[in-house]
């Protein structure tokens, strides 16, 4: 009988360990990972450094690339296991397009979603902030708004000027429509001069950031985590309710 009790607890321990070298494997590989509490189950991804877009970055660069999240983002969304998202971005920006593709498929998923800005969330970071359903912002982190801008060969033709103009259009409609900032104030921010060295734009810190309807709270990670298992029992109380209908 003992023999077969010691067996057990060697196979649980088993399971436990390549359970958590599972999840740490999945951190490495995707800056992400899964947590299971009594609470429900919150899936933690990170958004740092650079947003890689079709382009590669040098290999020394912090990167996330737009590959591996998107498909990361709809199996979480179709996932019956997954009972929120935690976004934890500190970005300096990147691709354009790339960021705001991931912030499009943030924006539209069902699940609770809350994302929280550490350090940074600048230049497409931004939109990135503000599409999950409720935003956080440390109070020492920053952000950078400022206008589009392009590497490399640029025409010096009024369509160049016409298509950043479009693109710019893009941001400040998607980052208007999923905060509470008016698009005089972000466009203003947008194209200050005198605040940022031989560049147009504003850096806003936490408080500011909340002030002007950008982010939601002010707050770190037990905020958000309380913010996020708040809105998932929320919708297990709206799926019980419509069961009961």
């Amino acid at each position: 009988m003992a023999d077969e009790t010691k067996e057990t607890t060697e196979t649980g321990s088993g399971e436990e360990e390549e359970n958590l070298s599972s999840r740490q494997q999945q951190i490495v590989d995707m800056g992400s990972t899964t947590i299971k509490t009594e609470r429900g189950t919150v899936h933690t991804l990170t958004i740092v450094g650079q947003i890689e877009g079709h382009q590669l970055l040098p290999s020394t660069a912090k990167t996330t690339k737009y590959e591996h999240v998107m498909p990361l983002l709809a199996a979480i969304e179709e996932s019956s296991e997954v009972d929120g998202v935690l976004i934890l971005l500190n970005t300096v920006g990147g691709d354009i397009e790339a960021g705001l593709g991931i912030a499009e498929l943030i924006a539209s998923m069902r699940k609770p979603t809350v994302s929280l800005v550490l350090g940074g969330g600048h230049s497409i970071g931004v939109p990135l902030a503000v599409s999950a359903k409720t935003s956080f912002i440390a109070p020492s982190a920053a952000m950078t708004i400022h206008p589009v801008r392009l590497n490399g060969l640029v025409i010096g033709v009024p369509q160049t000027f016409y298509y950043f103009e479009r693109i710019q259009d893009r941001i400040i409609q998607f980052v208007t429509k999923n905060s509470h900032v008016d698009r005089e104030t972000f466009t203003r921010m947008m194209l200050q001069t005198g605040e940022l060295a031989a560049d147009v734009g504003s850096v806003i810190y936490g408080e500011e950031a909340v002030k002007i309807g950008l982010i939601d709270r002010i707050g770190g990670l037990s905020d958000a985590l309380d913010c996020l298992h708040g809105m998932m029992e929320e919708e297990q109380q709206r799926r019980m309710d419509a069961l009961k209908t």
